[in-house]
């Protein structure tokens, strides 16, 4: 129940949030979050609860890093803010993008820093158009992306989104913008496909797509994430990315590596274009680059790339774009230092010794009556519900029995994240296994309830 001029009563009174709906909020109040330790966060009457989506994907060393905040605190006293347009530079800016480099992939030669995700992706796309008008082919501006991947909420990185309900009613996507079939065997597959022969008809139906769109002429890039994050918690059917890059040769297409949820131990490993084999020419980060304690993104490119980019810059007399808060020293510096933790600490080992863990647990649902698929790897997941197991009937959304799932696990003290009705666990990397069990101990339980109260129409629902 909410207080009277509680934090949850006064917010809709002043408050507009993302990806909600307005009018339901002023009924129900937010929920307030007034701290947090560790994997635990504590909602403004006390509830405490386990954080199993680390905010959005994103505090990945927890909510109480005193590290970051000493690093913070000792930029802040420092230099607290100067840009780096035309050549104006600073330490952190510096510092972070040579360890930045040293921990990418070799091909990765040069950084660009924004503020978010979504700034990254849109930033890439003015790259690579310029880079194409830079070497005589203007028409080559096509972007690929894939159903039910989440790239930004900007108008560019918007339309390379591939979920409707981010795109309907803004004119989205732009023209340019086109998408192909979201790789999840589950609900994609043809009877009797396996995942090899499932990956190369996707690839085949890639290839397609190109050629319908204008081929090599008019098709510049194909952007995917490693595991598809809002989507569901999509991962790859095997050999899927090799054979995408194979048609993206073809036509010579570039790669891009949205590593903005993957990157940074995930997946089990410190990318997950290496959990996935994926050879970018691009590469995206942002979240876990600051366990989200300040806002920073970056882009990564190869030497190719910047090479065009460059020679562009000299003839236009600069390069065209940035941001007034591009490689800020306070994000710079929390970046810098979170880069620390994770080589100091091993997180990364970390994430191997637990992720058996999480997966284990995260599979033992798999026989439960409402799911259809518990999917994952590292320390990321999802669990699916569906209302038919034999067929992978869907529920109807109108049922909206993922979100009740969301709410009850709330209720049992623990965040997780309805997409549709699949629900995501992302959860600090530096959570334990006695806290990943714990984690689905309060998920069963919400589980089982909503079960339990299932109507026969929200059965037969489809």
């Amino acid at each position: 129940m909410s207080i009277p001029n509680s934090l949850s009563r006064r917010d809709p009174a002043v408050l507009l949030h993302p990806q909600t709906d307005w009018r339901a909020l002023e009924e129900t109040g937010a929920f307030a979050i007034t701290g947090g330790e560790g994997v635990r966060i504590r909602e403004e009457s006390g509830q405490e609860l386990i954080e199993g989506m680390s905010g959005l994907w994103c505090a990945s060393l927890g909510f109480s890093e005193k590290r970051l905040v000493e690093a913070a605190t000792k930029q802040m006293s420092q230099l607290p803010y100067e840009h780096v347009y035309s050549g104006m530079s600073h330490g952190p800016a510096v510092e972070l993008a040579e360890t930045l480099l040293g921990m990418a992939p070799a091909a990765m030669q040069k950084v660009f820093f924004a503020c978010s995700g979504s700034e990254a992706n849109d930033t890439i796309v003015r790259m690579i158009w310029y880079y194409n008008n830079a070497l005589g082919r203007p028409r080559k501006k096509k972007m690929i992306a894939r159903r039910r991947a989440f790239h930004g909420s900007t108008c560019v990185s918007g339309s390379l989104t591939g979920l409707p309900h981010l795109q309907s009613d803004f004119d989205l996507p732009l023209p340019g913008f086109v998408h192909t079939t979201a790789p999840h065997h589950y609900h994609e597959a043809r009877p009797g496909e396996d995942e090899e022969s499932f990956a190369t008809r996707l690839a085949e139906e890639l290839e397609e797509l190109i050629i319908a769109e204008g081929g090599a002429e008019c098709c510049a890039a194909f952007i995917a994430e490693p595991v598809m994050g809002a989507g569901g918690v999509i991962l790859p059917p095997a050999g899927y990315f090799p054979k995408i890059k194979a048609v993206l040769d073809r036509y010579d297409m570039l790669m891009i590596a949205d590593e903005v949820i993957c990157g940074f131990c995930r997946t089990g490993n410190m990318w997950g274009s290496e959990t996935f084999d994926i050879q970018p020419d691009f590469m995206t980060v942002a979240k876990a680059l600051s366990s989200a304690y300040a806002p920073i993104s970056a882009v990564m490119m190869t030497d190719r790339i910047y090479q065009v980019l460059a020679d562009n810059s000299r003839r236009r007399g600069f390069f065209g774009h940035g941001f007034t808060y591009s490689a800020h020293p306070l994000s710079a510096a929390v970046a810098l230092e979170t880069l620390k933790i994770y080589a100091e600490r091993d997180v990364l080992g970390h994430v191997r010794s637990v992720a058996p863990t999480f997966l284990a647990e995260l599979r033992r649902f798999a026989d439960h009556p409402l799911v259809g698929e518990a999917r994952g790897t590292g320390l990321i997941g999802a669990i699916e519900v569906v209302a038919d197991k034999a067929t992978h009937r869907s529920f109807a959304p109108a049922a909206k029995v993922g979100a009740r799932i969301a709410k009850a696990a709330r209720d049992h003290g623990l965040i997780t994240r309805a997409m549709g009705d699949s629900l995501g666990f992302c959860p600090p990397l530096i959570i334990t296994a006695a806290e990943i069990r714990e984690m689905f101990t309060r998920f069963g339980r919400a589980l089982d309830e909503v079960h339990a109260g299932l109507s026969e129409g929200d059965r037969q629902a489809a």
